[in-house]
């Protein structure tokens, strides 16, 4: 039997056992001109029950309503209509669980699976039933397979994985599923489920605990893709703290030669848009008032600056007037050999300087962060970004950047880089900033020694963060009203940034 005949002797089965009820009473069905105006193709298998079932009541064993189902557009879900590969059936009274259903692939022989969920920071997502038939015959013959309670010794379940890991992972059909991934968002694999009902061990990125911010409006976004197979469980992190840490997208170990060929294609395929200048030999590197590491002289003895439009230039060699910033700020930024200008970022009347950190105990070159550069806004509220792991990964993200403006000017929406981010504070996760005593008799040599430091000061760790991610201090709760930064450091090259406060 091929899969379209066992989904139609399934649709065959889920009507019997519904006619055959004594606790679901059907809705009245749907016409064919109805379902042929619906916004999608159906499966024939689900086309055979709506034609004779359009929704479902259930009654409980006293003769009471119980759930109230609808399989079409109803008027409470008609603005939710088969967004982000799923229709909403209805709510369950008992824990006010969400009842979905996947409807995601036209060539699909039948719909699901079915989820009962509810998304939030506490929220509750379960796997009822593989396709929509299995989850209307379980309905029809209690007891319910979607309680996840009666007559189950064993609760399966199953744990939800970072999205960036699959996309790096050994399953290739798995990972062309989710492209590149999102580090604050998670994946279900619900082909490989170790049973039904399965509850999903997951939890959001963000957390309404631990000091949030007083403007919080985080969310879930959801959503069925790749046919079925995968459940998308995207944290938006809005005016409230990470909870925990992320996933990120692995750095090539090649990155620096890899961004030198990728800009130069791009410089020929966009001669208009992408600009690159020559870099400078040893000799001259030599010279300069920091050591240069071999990864780090790899791309400058082929680059000197990149010039993308729409990006802030990136001026790799030292003496650009753009990277100018006053005294103050350079106090505040640590002094000579702690950090490396890239380029001036421009957000209104503000500027921020991107930067390389360097450790001058090392000579190593670490994270690439964007600071305000305006002492008394600086000084007033301590923002800055982390926007690349080394300069290589920032060279890379700017051809993700071009070639995604590219993309979208193909479309006709214009050569638009999205470039914002490159400027603190201005939509990324917030990591949350925490009193460097927390990390007293930390076994990490960096986090005891940054424990040491004077009361007050506060830190975030940036290994366990997004990139890009805003790191704000003057939003952590115990950050003292308008009291003046002092300085901020960023122990070994960035691991950590730390902000002292002036004294007073």
């Amino acid at each position: 039997m091929d899969d379209e005949a066992k989904a139609m002797a399934r649709a065959d089965d889920a009507l019997a056992a519904l006619r055959a009820s004594r606790t679901v009473r059907p809705a009245d069905p749907f016409t064919a001109e109805e379902l042929g105006a619906w916004p999608m193709t159906l499966p024939t298998a689900v086309r055979r029950v709506l034609l004779e079932v359009g929704g479902i009541v259930t009654g409980g064993p006293d003769g009471h309503q119980g759930d109230s189902y609808r399989f079409g557009p109803a008027a409470e879900y008609a603005s939710r209509a088969f967004r982000d590969g799923y229709w909403e059936l209805g709510e369950r009274r008992r824990d006010c669980l969400r009842v979905l259903v996947g409807v995601d692939g036209v060539d699909r022989t039948d719909w699901g699976p079915v989820l009962a969920a509810s998304f939030g920071e506490d929220g509750e997502v379960w796997v009822l039933a593989p396709t929509f038939t299995d989850w209307l015959t379980g309905l029809a013959d209690p007891p319910s397979a979607e309680t996840g309670e009666a007559g189950a010794t064993v609760t399966p379940s199953v744990s939800a994985v970072p999205s960036v890991a699959v996309a790096e992972g050994p399953d290739s059909e798995l990972a062309a599923l989710v492209g590149r991934g999102d580090q604050l968002t998670d994946v279900v694999d619900l082909a490989a489920l170790p049973g039904y009902p399965c509850r999903v061990n997951w939890e959001p990125y963000y957390s309404l605990e631990f000091n949030t911010a007083d403007t919080g409006s985080s969310e879930v976004e959801a959503a069925v893709s790749g046919g079925g197979r995968l459940l998308l469980l995207r944290s938006i992190v809005s005016g409230d703290f990470l909870g925990r840490p992320v996933r990120r997208h692995t750095v090539p170990a090649d990155a620096g030669a890899r961004a030198v060929a990728e800009l130069r294609a791009l410089a020929d395929e966009f001669p208009t848009r992408v600009e690159l200048a020559p870099g400078c030999p040893d000799g001259e590197m030599d010279r300069w008032p920091v050591p240069i590491p071999a990864d780090i002289r790899e791309v400058l003895r082929e680059l000197g600056a990149v010039r993308i439009s729409g990006l802030p230039d990136l001026l790799l060699l030292p003496g650009a007037t753009e990277h100018e910033v006053a005294p103050e700020t350079h106090a505040m930024l640590g002094g000579d050999g702690t950090y490396w200008p890239l380029a001036r970022v421009s957000y209104g009347r503000y500027t921020a300087l991107a930067q390389i950190r360097l450790d001058p105990a090392t000579g190593a070159w670490g994270c690439a962060v964007s600071v305000m550069s305006t002492p008394d806004t600086l000084r007033e509220f301590p923002d800055l970004t982390l926007i690349a792991e080394s300069l290589p990964d920032l060279l890379l993200t700017y051809v993700r950047l071009a070639r995604q403006a590219a993309a979208r000017e193909r479309s006709g929406a214009g050569w638009r880089p999205e470039a914002d981010w490159l400027f603190p504070n201005t939509g990324e996760a917030w990591p949350r900033p925490v009193p460097v005593e927390e990390w007293a008799g930390s076994a990490d040599p960096l986090l005891a020694a940054a424990a040491e430091l004077p009361p007050g000061t506060h830190g975030v760790d940036l290994r366990d963060v997004p990139v890009p991610a805003d790191i704000s201090f003057h939003r952590a709760e115990d950050w003292p009203y308008r009291h003046p930064l002092k300085r901020l450091t960023f122990p070994g090259a960035g691991t950590l940034v730390l902000a002292e406060l002036e004294e007073g």
